[in-house]
């Protein structure tokens, strides 16, 4: 049991710090904007919906791929994954390119659907217009990223990503609120922060598979020609979890238009709501993520029974872990409330949804090691 604990933590902690340094960038937005006012947060946690929804879908093509490079990992088919790593990217690419469109080109109409507010609207529609161009990109990166955890390589995202955080804080507080000199640019300062960590996100990326990883290569001649049969399997795969994450994605969203149009109040207790949810979570998604590579590795090796096993032990580890993290946050709502600039209507929302939450949080304990892993 001792190993096997090793085994899990030295796989699942890379990946939990992955998500909660990647939390910890939106967590820097919606405290940086929260002091600017409930409008500028509302406006840009509702246009940070749109990037939401993508995230859903590049998580669930590579949740879909990620069973097949681990298994081809427990057989050692550096080829195939290979092949798998570049038809997945190509997939990513075009939904980034997708989202990427709707929002240079169509930020109004998507920012209406969650916010009635004209200058909610307004503010959203100029973050999206700015933060668009970062799509691409974040789709590139996180897809490989989140496959590289599937050959046991979590620790290059958990670097990639702390350099992330440190360059969007940094530049969120000098655009945000106008610092060196610069003028105070509120959300389009958090738009253009984030714009350029992905750039360097990107950079980073692509310098890692240039000059450090020999091992697995995005080869062009498998970007553009795939096997037949790895597709149909990819497809199989990965079609069901696109559909159940863009699925839930489009019912969180929804959650959040319905909050939007009851005002700014409600979306931005919901945003914070938001954030927290995703920090009390980060250790168990760690965990479900290290639960579809080792599940994997061990079905790729014959060992059936290993992988079953490994599977229950990983679901009580959820749950436990997570009633920890839901406990703390549950002693600490009235500080969380009180260190945000909100009014008496955002602060009784939230207090309210904290509350909600501790025990939501216990149910998907259950469900995201089940599903993801």
């Amino acid at each position: 049991m001792k190993e096997f604990l090793k085994i899990v933590f030295g796989l699942a902690f890379p990946i939990a710090l992955q998500n909660l340094i990647n939390t910890a960038v939106t967590t820097a937005d919606v405290v940086m904007l929260g002091k600017v006012g409930e409008t500028a947060l509302s406006s840009g946690s509702l246009a940070g919906q749109v990037q939401f929804v993508m995230s859903l879908m590049i998580f669930g093509m590579t949740s879909g791929a990620s069973v097949l490079t681990a298994q081809y990992w427990g057989k050692k088919d550096l080829k195939t994954i290979e092949k798998v790593f570049s038809m997945t990217l190509c997939f990513a690419l075009t939904a980034g390119t997708v989202f990427f469109l709707a929002a240079e080109f169509f930020p109004g109409a998507l920012m209406h659907v969650f916010s009635s507010e004209q200058e909610v609207i307004e503010g959203g529609a100029s973050y999206l217009r700015i933060v668009a161009f970062s799509y691409p990109l974040s789709a590139f990166c996180t897809g490989y990223l989140y496959l590289m955890r599937s050959i046991e390589r979590a620790k290059i995202g958990t670097a990639v990503f702390a350099c992330s955080l440190v360059a969007n804080v940094t530049m969120n507080a000098v655009f945000i609120f106008g610092l060196l000199g610069l003028p105070a640019m509120g959300v389009r300062g958090a738009a253009l922060a984030t714009l350029l960590s992905r750039c360097l996100e990107f950079v980073l990326v692509v310098f890692y598979m240039q000059r450090i990883n020999r091992q697995v290569q995005i080869r062009r001649e498998y970007f553009f020609r795939w096997d037949g049969l790895l597709l149909k399997d990819f497809l199989i795969l990965s079609i069901p979890v696109v559909l159940n994450e863009t699925l839930w994605g489009a019912g969180m969203s929804a959650n959040a238009a319905i909050l939007g149009q009851m005002g700014s109040p409600a979306a931005a207790a919901n945003s914070v709501v938001r954030v927290i949810r995703e920090l009390v979570m980060v250790m168990s998604i760690g965990l479900s993520a290290a639960t579809s590579v080792l599940v994997g590795k061990a079905i790729g090796e014959k060992k059936l029974d290993e992988a079953e096993l490994c599977a229950r032990r990983m679901v009580l580890l959820s749950i436990f872990v997570t009633s920890c993290a839901s406990a703390v946050m549950f002693s600490l709502r009235h500080a969380i409330t009180d260190a945000l600039t909100l009014g008496a209507e955002a602060r009784g929302y939230l207090l309210f949804m904290l509350t909600v939450l501790a025990v939501y949080n216990l149910c998907q304990s259950v469900t995201c090691p089940v599903i993801v892993g």
